[in-house]
């Protein structure tokens, strides 16, 4: 055991002593969070760049109307209470439909949009108030080069449907002045759960949630644990096929044994990731607490963190030791490190459906699976959905079992693959190894 730790103690220093440690503790918050940074940063930024729309209205009616809303638009949204532009104009063109060559009309403005004489042009059906499902002259078209996410198009599909509205209810007999509060949304505000003050026993009223704060922790956790993997866990691949293509494998085995050899190498890069996970942990607990979100932070599911990494690097590690251990050179590796690294990349797949449905049976059938329980069954507990704990009592014993397994099977075929030179051995030869050691 303590020639163990001395090769940990050495992969240790030889890691965190490097400037390739240090850059990677600083770069890996800004990968991971700089899509969320810039779009923080971003996202009052709002194009202010007058927009001018032309209409072809085959109902004769509702351009006019739209063309009225623009007006009131410019009027009242463009500047704020210091005079500032926050909002862009629009100006609407009300043309004749051509029905003689309607195709050829909707190109001409096409090519006005390409050469940046318009911003985009509408398409409103005759049939619209009283559509016939299927028909073109039932619909809106808006044609324009960002279409799918063009704002101005929100705002013109809102103000044409409640006119459409407005239309059909008139011609019921409606009075107008009845029509207003038809058209009065009430959004459905998303909302937490009412707690109780574990100190002073006083119940908590719920706050409000939303889809960034829901998406946010688990989002940060997996990445970071997958973070971890990819630093310290995969890595072992390319670093045992070094040490025994240099041949100091050689030497250290003259007074290691080979599971002394690999263990050493796992339990060095474990604790790598514990130090770097600590630090940006402890980081992120500071600064969110520093700018009033403490909330959020899910303080009961940081030590099943890293109690899923302890395993999960010690897994994975063994894993990758053990197939650097039958790579000769770096040719070797690479064609190894892709499929060892596949079923590691897939959990980030089902991110989403676990997030959106952590109690589903697709969220707990997956997050059983030991290989993948660590990332996924972290992912279930830090929503904000309550996990059934027999849940993860019985994944982590399945990842403490398959753990052992991992360390048994990878031991055996380092043992038998380290100092074999040459050709790399194929699946059938590794089983062998596996096998009869």
């Amino acid at each position: 055991m303590n020639k163990i730790l001395i090769i940990a103690k050495r992969e240790y220093k030889a890691a965190v002593k490097t400037r390739t440690f240090l850059v990677s503790l600083i770069l890996l918050p800004v990968f991971m969070g700089g899509g969320m940074l810039v779009f923080s940063l971003f996202k009052d930024k709002i194009d202010v760049t007058d927009k001018k729309i032309t209409v072809i209205d085959y109902t004769g009616q509702l351009g006019q109307h739209l063309k009225d809303k623009a007006e009131l638009w410019n009027q009242n949204n463009i500047l704020n209470e210091e005079g500032e532009k926050i909002a862009p104009c629009y100006y609407i063109d009300l043309i004749r439909p051509d029905t003689t060559a309607p195709f050829a009309q909707k190109f001409a403005l096409s090519d006005k949009v390409r050469g940046k004489e318009i911003h985009a042009f509408l398409q409103i059906g005759s049939d619209v108030i009283h559509p016939k499902p299927g028909e073109e002259q039932s619909g809106i078209f808006y044609y324009a080069e960002n279409a799918a996410l063009d704002k101005v198009r929100e705002w013109i599909s809102s103000n044409l449907n409640n006119r459409i509205r407005e239309l059909r209810l008139s011609e019921l007999g409606i009075e107008q002045k009845r029509i207003s509060d038809l058209f009065h949304w009430v959004s459905t505000e998303s909302m937490g759960l009412l707690t109780v003050d574990s100190k002073t026993g006083e119940v908590i009223d719920a706050l409000k949630s939303s889809e960034l704060q829901t998406i946010l922790v688990p989002y940060i956790l997996l990445l970071l644990m997958f973070m971890m993997l990819m630093m310290s866990a995969v890595p072992l691949l390319t670093a045992v096929m070094e040490e025994k293509s240099e041949r100091i494998a050689e030497v250290l085995l003259g007074t290691v044994t080979p599971w002394q050899f690999m263990m050493g190498k796992v339990l060095g890069s474990l604790g790598v990731s514990l130090t770097t996970s600590a630090i940006y942990i402890a980081g992120a607990v500071y600064t969110v607490n520093k700018i009033g979100f403490g909330d959020l932070i899910p303080y009961h599911i940081l030590p099943w963190f890293f109690v899923y990494l302890f395993f999960n690097i010690i897994m994975v590690g063994s894993i990758m030791a053990a197939l650097g251990a039958t790579c000769n050179n770096s040719k070797d590796a690479q064609a190894v490190q892709f499929p060892a690294m596949l079923p590691i990349i897939i959990p980030l797949f089902f991110m989403m459906p676990v997030i959106i449905d952590p109690l589903g049976k697709l969220a707990t059938g997956i997050s059983l699976f030991p290989l993948w329980t660590p990332m996924l069954m972290l992912l279930r507990q830090s929503t904000s959905v309550t996990i059934p704990l027999w849940q993860p009592i019985t994944g982590l014993i399945g990842v403490m079992v398959f753990t052992a397994i991992c360390v048994w099977a990878g031991a055996r075929i380092f043992r038998s693959t380290i100092l074999l030179q040459g050709k790399r051995p194929k699946t059938g030869t590794l089983l062998k190894y596996l096998i009869k050691g």
